[in-house]
């Protein structure tokens, strides 16, 4: 018999990829310049996660869907409008800043927060998606912390597949090097997964489920709270964009060991 799930999607949103993007370090620290006007949507690896958690909630009648976003509640109500198009979910918004500079804990603590304030969440039920990676918040710790605030011990990464078993256990894929996938069994729920690209593409527009999603949405909106996401004592010294450089010299007779040390050579001087 399929049991019903409480499933949470974990995101942030970031600036369009398709932008140009150049940091800057104002009164606050680093951020991006006109950080506010740019484009946003949905983290890539965060919206990979919430597909697949609509899928499978979708084979599990009476499972429950909240999307955790964290983000400015103007650039959230921008994003949604698309996103909720997507699939069905309830919106549990959190108004903090959008960059990737603020600290991965106070991040996590943040969303750990949200998470625990869900009325009725049944936690022995309880999986908690996210993205493995981040267009923004990037430090690969997120998600682990948002775990262990939660009490949360089964944690997975690089997650492609699961598969839930009629005894409430899951069978996880997992990433690993050589294109290959770890088999992980878990006993069942709770749980923690990292998602990576998963299998599913990207759903279609449905204006139905936007219409039925922007009915929760914008008074979830209204009452966001406010997360300052403190620094932690983490300072950065200097940001700025990687340089282009490009210097070719064509060489017939150099030995691999000094090609490395030329490289080496070539790398160290921009540090």
């Amino acid at each position: 018999m399929a049991t019903a799930l409480q499933i949470v999607a974990c995101a942030g949103i970031v600036p369009d990829p398709l932008q140009t993007l150049e940091p800057t370090t104002g009164a606050n620290g680093p951020g991006l310049k006109n950080e506010m006007v740019l484009p946003a949507v949905l983290d890539p690896w965060a919206a990979c996660a919430l597909y697949e958690a609509a899928a499978l909630a979708a084979k599990h009648p009476g499972s429950k869907l909240w999307l955790v976003a964290l983000g400015p509640k103007a650039k959230l109500q921008q994003v949604m409008m698309t996103v909720a198009q997507k699939v069905a979910f309830e919106l549990v918004p959190v108004d903090g800043p959008i960059g990737g500079f603020p600290d991965a804990h106070s991040t996590a603590a943040a969303i750990s927060s949200a998470i625990e304030s869900i009325a009725g969440l049944d936690r022995t039920q309880l999986f908690v998606f996210g993205g493995w990676e981040s267009a923004s918040r990037g430090a690969g710790v997120t998600l682990q912390v948002i775990g262990e605030r939660l009490g949360i011990a089964d944690l997975f990464f690089g997650v492609d597949q699961i598969s839930l078993r009629d005894d409430g256990s899951f069978e996880v894929l997992e990433r690993v090097e050589g294109g290959k996938h770890q088999v992980s069994v878990c006993a069942g729920a709770p749980a923690v997964l990292g998602w990576a690209t998963g299998n599913l593409a990207e759903p279609r527009n449905n204006p139905q489920i936007g219409m039925s999603n922007m009915r929760t949405i914008m008074p979830a909106l209204q009452k966001a709270k406010t997360a300052a996401l403190d620094a932690n004592s983490l300072s950065y010294i200097s940001v700025n964009l990687p340089k282009q450089q490009r210097t070719t010299r064509v060489e017939k007779n150099m030995s691999a060991d000094e090609i490395a040390s030329e490289l080496v050579e070539w790398i160290g001087k921009d540090s």
